[in-house]
């Protein structure tokens, strides 16, 4: 969710959960790659064995021709669909990637074949709840290196995937889902996991739509539905300048729990501008069920 504020003569917010990605058709404007922002890069990747990598720009479009830099010397860049195959470094270990230019650094362990290898896909590590519209990661075996290959569905409709491994999976889900719990499948090259389920909410933001102003104190309201479990958020302050977000930055909270579920956070105005609030889910890792 980004909440984006103009004073003093507006305050917008626009209701998304994290960075939504978004593909760009050949009739769309393809994003500039200097407006690049984001890596994601699979957690874990496996010795010689493929990987796709992808990146977004600050309004969560993949974005093409993004050079990225490796901390042991290799250096790709983005294809037109905004992501990236590689071969993964033979060497076991931790190698660092960045979008040329940022300092921005995004870490990636290298396993050992035998790590990962499986007869049938195998998805040890899946999040209790995800966001309607953020990506998630899913951990296992035998997934496949190239994105396009792995074919993720949630409630029965195609998700994107983002970035992938053998072993780690970015998945998007997709449009038009409704909030609640959904089975999730996972296949490749004629291999296929176990259904298993998540649950998918949808976060709301409440706040008042006045100009925020120097010394002001605005209260933000995330109302998360879908569950009434408690649920961790992270609100990240992405313009400090402008506001502050009282309590740390970044700071974490749990939701409320029960039929009426929310959390609530809180900005103070420094000096009347634009201000930025970025507002994702904490992922909850687990066995899938």
């Amino acid at each position: 969710m980004f909440v984006h504020g103009r004073g003093p003569a507006l305050f917008f917010a626009c209701l998304l959960a994290g960075v939504p990605a978004h593909r760009v058709s050949a009739q769309q404007l393809q994003p500039p790659a200097s407006g690049a922002r984001m890596l994601l890069l699979p957690r874990r990747i496996v010795s010689g064995e493929r990987a796709t990598l992808a990146v977004l720009d600050v309004h969560g479009r993949l974005t093409p021709g993004v050079t990225v830099n490796f901390s042991n010397g290799d250096r790709l860049t983005t294809d037109a669909t905004g992501r990236a195959l590689f071969v993964a470094p033979l060497n076991p270990g931790v190698i660092f990637g960045s979008i040329a230019g940022r300092t921005e650094r995004v870490a990636t362990a290298i396993l050992w074949p035998g790590e990962a290898a499986a007869a049938e896909i195998q998805v040890s590590s899946a999040p209790q709840v995800a966001s309607l519209t953020d990506r998630f990661e899913l951990f296992g075996r035998s997934f496949c290196g190239d994105a396009d290959a792995n074919r993720v569905t949630i409630a029965g409709q195609p998700a994107i995937v983002l970035a992938s491994s053998p072993t780690s999976l970015v998945v998007l889900p997709p449009q038009d889902l409704r909030p609640g719990p959904a089975t999730v499948e996972v296949s490749c090259a004629k291999r296929q996991s176990p259904p298993f389920s998540i649950t998918l909410v949808e976060l709301e933001l409440e706040a008042s739509s006045l100009p925020l102003k120097m010394g002001e104190r605005r209260a933000l309201s995330v109302r998360v539905r879908g569950t009434t479990a408690k649920i961790a958020l992270e609100a990240r302050n992405l313009a400090p300048e402008i506001a502050e977000l009282s309590g740390g930055n970044p700071l974490r909270a749990s939701s409320s729990g029960g039929a009426e579920n929310f959390a609530r956070f809180e900005v103070v105005g420094q000096k009347n501008g634009s201000f930025r609030i970025s507002i994702r889910l904490v992922p909850s890792l687990g066995r899938p069920q």
